[in-house]
């Protein structure tokens, strides 16, 4: 889904999300900086070994939050144009779970616009991830508060279950 600003582009999906279109969307020759951040499926995750990841959204609120994210953000550096989209559903190894992608005029901008960007994503959006252990257990998780994600004052925010 691209909002009604023709510079943003925020969009939950099932499919293989491709950082060329959302590099080739935020390509623009104002810019002197394009960043592209990939967000992929680990395969160890501390000391444990993942199998895949399933993603489920509260769609409508997602959507949203992830508009009025890249607004904000928008507002707070200048960004040309942004685009957001997160994968839903199962991913394996090296699948590309969530990419943003903004352009600047200047590097520094784009960077922090980029990192702004995932930073508040992880903890805003109503979206979890289900972590499926190699060992054959699951548990839902909240990305922004992972109980095994190294980050200090994080919990999980969906109960822990068996598969």
């Amino acid at each position: 889904m691209k909002t009604s600003n023709p510079d943003r582009w925020v969009e939950l999906t099932s499919q293989v999300i491709s950082p060329q279109q959302l590099t080739d969307f935020v390509t623009t020759p104002r810019a002197g900086a394009v960043v592209l951040f990939l967000g992929t499926v680990r395969e160890w995750t501390q000391a444990r070994q993942t199998a895949s990841l399933e993603y489920e959204a509260y769609t409508n609120m997602a959507l949203r939050v992830m508009q009025d994210l890249v607004e904000e953000t928008c507002q707070r550096w200048p960004i040309l144009k942004a685009a957001v989209v997160h994968r839903l559903g199962y991913l394996g190894h090296c699948e590309t779970s969530v990419a943003i992608a903004v352009s600047s005029p200047h590097r520094h901008d784009a960077f922090s616009a980029g990192q702004y960007l995932i930073d508040q994503l992880k903890v805003r959006v109503p979206i979890w991830k289900k972590e499926h252990w190699k060992d054959g257990t699951s548990e839902w998780i909240h990305p922004g508060h992972s109980t095994n994600d190294p980050e200090p004052g994080r919990e999980s925010s969906k109960p822990t279950s068996s598969k």
